[in-house]
């Protein structure tokens, strides 16, 4: 049995970014003359996504970043929320814009996303924005995966001809994800629903990322002796008394006894997600007018 693997720390890094980017935006206001803001829309009543803005405001104010965010009825219309993001898209005070996903099932949140203004994609998923990632050029990049490689940078964990599984191909995680490992020179493989034979397949990784959004759907048979394994699901499940818990895609206790690097559920790479909205907000306010990224 390998020792058991160390926990590859999300809380942590994103305390000590928010540390750095406090600093830089010190530095920066006082050129700039006003403070970064991001803009958080969120529609209904959804107790997450509530929980999650909340955590969001909180970190923008620890940081300096002004939050600019609204809250929207759930019968709100596709046209009114258009009409706020073009006024957004305007609004010099405002450096950074997000949608809170999920929406209610009669907007069209692709449609939404692509009137964000590039320069103020904040989630990073704005087509102008993945395609400059597909092309290796600056640009934002979408939270959660740049969360998931700012954290193996951070604990050093060696990308370059390594292989690399990533378990979902959504546009929010898997594809940017894979995108990203494949510039850092990994080999990558995505896995799906309709994958063959995955076991066998997730036991060649030496990164392993799930995100399928399945409690606890990677077990200790799934994982190569010693792999990195970055777990970015977030699922709620009854515990004992009815009481609700937060577990991720991969089974922890079985898993981590197996890996050489784990990220917990929570504190792994739900607070990168935040850090990098914030990494990503600041960027952007850092770029000013630069015509280069002007779009």
């Amino acid at each position: 049995m390998p020792p058991s693997s160390t926990l590859l720390d999300g809380k942590a890094l994103s305390q000590k970014m928010q540390l750095e980017l406090k600093a830089q935006v010190e530095a920066l206001q006082p050129h700039i003359g006003r403070p970064p803001g991001l803009a958080v829309l969120m529609v209904g009543d959804n107790p997450a996504s509530a929980a999650y803005v909340r955590n969001k405001e909180r970190a923008c104010a620890r940081v300096g970043i002004a939050s600019y965010g609204e809250h929207f009825a759930a019968d709100t219309g596709q046209a009114e929320l258009t009409q706020v993001i073009h006024r957004l898209n305007q609004d010099p005070n405002v450096d950074g814009i997000l949608v809170q996903l999920p929406l209610p099932p009669h907007l069209n949140a692709e449609a939404l996303l692509y009137e964000i203004a590039p320069k103020k994609d904040a989630d990073g998923l704005h087509p102008i924005n993945l395609g400059r990632l597909v092309r290796g050029e600056a640009g934002l990049r979408s939270c959660t995966p740049a969360g998931v490689m700012r954290l193996l940078t951070t604990y050093d964990v060696k990308l370059e001809g390594k292989q690399a599984v990533v378990l979902g191909r959504s546009i929010l995680v898997g594809k940017p994800m894979a995108l990203m490992l494949l510039e850092a020179n990994a080999t990558v493989t995505v896995a799906h629903s309709k994958t063959q034979n995955l076991a066998q397949l997730t036991q060649s990784a030496d990164i392993l990322v799930a995100a399928v959004g399945r409690p606890s759907y990677v077990t200790a048979e799934m994982v190569k002796s010693g792999a990195v394994v970055v777990d970015v699901g977030i699922n709620r499940v009854e515990g004992p008394a009815g009481k609700a818990r937060l577990v991720g895609d991969v089974d922890f206790a079985n898993v981590e006894q197996k890996a050489s690097l784990i990220t917990p559920v929570p504190g792994g790479i739900g607070p990168m997600t935040v850090a990098m909205l914030l990494y990503n907000t600041v960027w952007s306010y850092s770029q000013g007018s630069k015509a280069s990224y002007n779009s």
